[in-house]
């Protein structure tokens, strides 16, 4: 059951810098991005954690959100995201994080609580960090590298042009679940977005 005093921590996971922008390990800060838009909310670097963050209320008198990046690299996202929710004094069921899943195909969205972290060096850190697995992922899929690629250098590399067609629409839809998540609730997510 989540708890209406406590804001929710959603954590866009990616890369800082302009060179990994566009890649598929940085669906996460896509994400987190426009929902710091649909908000209305301008984006900051916040003064007890490395990552950039907005704050905002989702709709009107809505639940309240903070909008984090964190600026560390991805296998370092636990520190920041740690010390905001101390901060917001968030409980970690009301943390979600937003990341790219290799184990998804392209474009489609799955939501979870707890659970393994599938070798995902976020989720690793974050968890380590947090002191427990119990928060939420909104996972957006990449699938799998063509042929012999390493995963590692396929999560480094830009969506393909033909990925890119449809990125925009599928960073738009992942934004409804992460705010469905947090108004409806994980389940009735699963059981909307699931299909597709």
């Amino acid at each position: 059951m989540t708890d209406d005093a406590h804001p929710w921590l959603v954590v866009g996971l990616g890369n800082p810098g302009r060179e990994y922008a566009a890649n598929r390990h940085n669906v996460g800060f896509m994400v987190a991005d426009l929902l710091a838009g649909r908000i209305g909310a301008r984006s900051g670097r916040h003064r007890r954690a490395v990552a950039d963050v907005a704050e905002g209320r989702l709709g009107f008198g809505g639940p309240k959100v903070i909008l984090a990046k964190p600026l560390t690299y991805m296998n370092l996202s636990g520190g920041p995201v740690a010390a905001l929710a101390q901060f917001y004094k968030v409980p970690v069921g009301q943390v979600v994080a937003v990341h790219d899943e290799l184990d998804i195909p392209y474009g489609q969205v799955r939501v979870k609580c707890g659970g393994g972290e599938g070798g995902h060096n976020g989720l690793r850190s974050m968890s380590k960090s947090l002191g427990g697995k119990d928060y939420v992922r909104v996972r957006f899929g990449i699938g799998r590298p063509p042929g012999r690629q390493d995963p590692a250098d396929y999560v480094l590399s830009d969506f393909s042009a033909v990925e890119r067609k449809e990125l925009e629409f599928l960073v738009d839809r992942t934004a409804d679940v992460v705010e469905a998540v947090i108004t409806r609730g994980v389940e009735w997510a699963q059981n909307t977005y699931h299909g597709g």
